[in-house]
């Protein structure tokens, strides 16, 4: 009908937009968010759109899951305490505690950008609207027959996973650590540190 208006660069997308001119041409929906009649111009925005659809989905998405569900993701950031998972166009974060029941230091130790991923729903906040998410709920927890699957005094094999000064963290299995103290190292000499017998990742048993 003739009349323009002005669509800032902040109000395109929801992500920030690398090149403008590839917008040029398309046809796309917008709100009015600014009218100056004495100007006769208009202030436009995308992203106000964007995220009224965003928030619609994630409602009817809250709406629909249950915790317990298990669903397929994929990875969109990563953090130094987990990562947010993309689900249907909802976020939602994986907490590196909920990754694995074994030992982990940091979340890019398992998980890489748009990797897809399994994950299961341990929590919804419907008030916050925010949803925790977890990978090894899958699975059970190694712990529940561990008295059966390493018996007192049987002879174990292990990884060692971390020493300290006073003794050094075996890992079993995935998720179970046992510890030998810098004073079961030997029944001969003083041990001044755990260091002088073992060294990560060594085997043994």
């Amino acid at each position: 009908i003739g009349l323009e208006a002005f669509l800032p660069s902040s109000q395109i997308s929801l992500q920030n937009i690398k090149n403008i001119d590839d917008y040029i041409g398309q046809e796309i929906e917008v709100k009015i968010i600014k009218l100056n009649d004495e100007r006769k111009n208009a202030v436009v925005s995308r992203r106000e759109l964007l995220d009224e659809e965003r928030a619609v989905r994630k409602r009817d998405f809250l709406g629909t899951i249950r915790v317990g569900d298990i669903l397929r993701g994929k990875v969109k950031n990563i953090t130094d305490f987990g990562a947010f998972i993309d689900l249907e166009g909802i976020d939602g974060l994986l907490h590196l505690t909920d990754m694995r029941w074994g030992r982990i230091g940091h979340p890019s130790e398992m998980l890489q950008i748009a990797q897809p991923i399994d994950v299961m729903i341990i929590g919804i906040d419907y008030e916050k609207e925010r949803v925790s998410l977890g990978v090894k709920q899958m699975y059970d927890n190694p712990w529940l027959d561990v008295e059966a699957k390493f018996p007192v005094n049987s002879a174990v094999t292990g990884r060692v996973v971390n020493i300290l000064p006073y003794g050094a963290f075996i890992e079993l299995e995935e998720g179970v650590e046992g510890l030998i103290h810098i004073s079961e190292f030997s029944w001969t000499r003083k041990v001044n540190h755990p260091s002088e017998f073992v060294q990560l990742n060594d085997q043994v048993h």
